[in-house]
């Protein structure tokens, strides 16, 4: 963990090589989030950044405190990056809606005034059947086409996102500039447990699911704050399958996947893990993405080295440019759903040497990612 000062020097640097720099999608792209962009794709040649899901929104035994992380509060810094998620902005009352917007916005403007960096999922209840976001288990879905231009739930959908795109423009930094954040949407989409799945779409509809919900966003609604993150989970072994449901460079900023099974979940096998990083980063190489670990972690840590002897030594393969990782969330109430330690636990030691590795940075490592 070091200080590492983005911005001026990196600048002089792209310009003096006579490269083109990658840039997001969005031409139209806030002078901040293009500066968001252009630093982590310099930052993952150094090191990467540290994620902790709805890190400052709640931990073990706490919700809602002022400026409090578990993460935070073992080695003295938030992570990096905070993850967040959408899943309240849909299906519920307009008062409620609204009332779920202030609450984000709150924790995205903290975030950003602080210098971190927001990244927001979406576990989007199902807006045909008003279920939850997982799939129903007798059989496969129509949600995505029902929501797809000419579908049943059409406008519903473009009314959700409209939602979206509101929240979106009314996060501003104490800077009065617009927050920047990346955003992931339709992510494991690979497995069949969400209702946008594989068993529940076919690929062309997941396409224009994706290509749709970037496109309203950015042009119907002039979102020009958001990075965009295509992810699948790890059922991928080779770039050809993960493209499969690729909906076009024009549509994607950032290219990543969420891998729990090959990380300790169901045994270690790291070599399949670093084969799917190496997918990823090679691919953001080579189109001028960014490349993300998006989600990981080990369920309640029982091993006490993961930090260092599995995480760390994952993330410092050869070749590897990845830009972030990010484990997932605590929960506030269970015995054993969480993934960064608490003071007392016993990865603390292991945890604060990741931390303390010049290749890892945390949010107080950030001296200016949007310049």
């Amino acid at each position: 963990m070091h200080s590492f000062l983005v911005g001026a020097a990196l600048l002089s640097t792209l310009a003096g090589s006579g490269a083109k720099a990658p840039v997001p999608i969005d031409n139209k792209a806030t002078a901040e989030t293009k500066a968001l962009f252009r630093n982590l794709k310099e930052l993952s040649k150094k090191g990467v950044l540290f994620g902790h899901q709805s890190a400052t929104e709640y931990g073990r035994g706490w919700s809602g405190d002022e400026d409090r992380s578990d993460v935070k509060s073992v080695v003295g810094s938030h992570p990096a990056v905070i993850g967040l998620d959408f899943m309240g902005l849909s299906n519920r009352s307009a008062e409620e809606v609204e009332k779920e917007k202030e609450r984000l916005r709150k924790l995205v403007e903290a975030t950003y005034n602080r210098g971190g960096v927001v990244t927001i999922a979406w576990h989007m209840p199902n807006p045909v059947t008003g279920g939850a976001f997982y799939a129903r288990k007798d059989g496969p879905e129509t949600t995505v086409e029902q929501l797809l231009p000419g579908g049943s739930h059409h406008e519903k959908f473009k009314a959700i996102l409209k939602d979206v795109a509101d929240f979106a423009k009314r996060c501003k930094g104490k800077d009065g500039k617009t927050v920047p954040m990346i955003f992931r949407p339709w992510h494991e989409f690979d497995g069949d447990w969400f209702w946008w799945g594989a068993k529940h779409c076919s690929v062309e509809q997941f396409k224009t699911l994706f290509r749709f919900t970037v496109t309203e966003l950015k042009d119907t609604h002039g979102v020009a704050n958001f990075l965009y993150a295509f992810s699948p989970d790890c059922r991928f072994d080779t770039e050809e399958e993960f493209l499969e449901r690729y909906p076009g460079d024009e549509f994607v900023d950032m290219v990543g996947f969420d891998d729990y099974a090959h990380f300790g979940r169901d045994g270690y096998k790291l070599d399949e893990g670093i084969k799917r990083l190496q997918v990823v980063s090679d691919l953001a190489k080579k189109r001028g993405k960014l490349a993300a670990f998006t989600e990981t972690g080990l369920e309640s840590i029982p091993n006490l080295t993961w930090w260092t002897d599995v995480l760390l030594k994952t993330l410092k393969s050869p070749g590897l440019e990845i830009s972030y990782v990010l484990v997932w969330r605590n929960d506030q109430n269970s015995a054993t759903h969480y993934y960064a330690p608490v003071p007392g636990h016993p990865s603390v030691p292991d945890f604060k040497k990741f931390f303390d590795d010049p290749f890892t940075f945390f949010e107080k490592d950030l001296k200016s990612i949007y310049r």
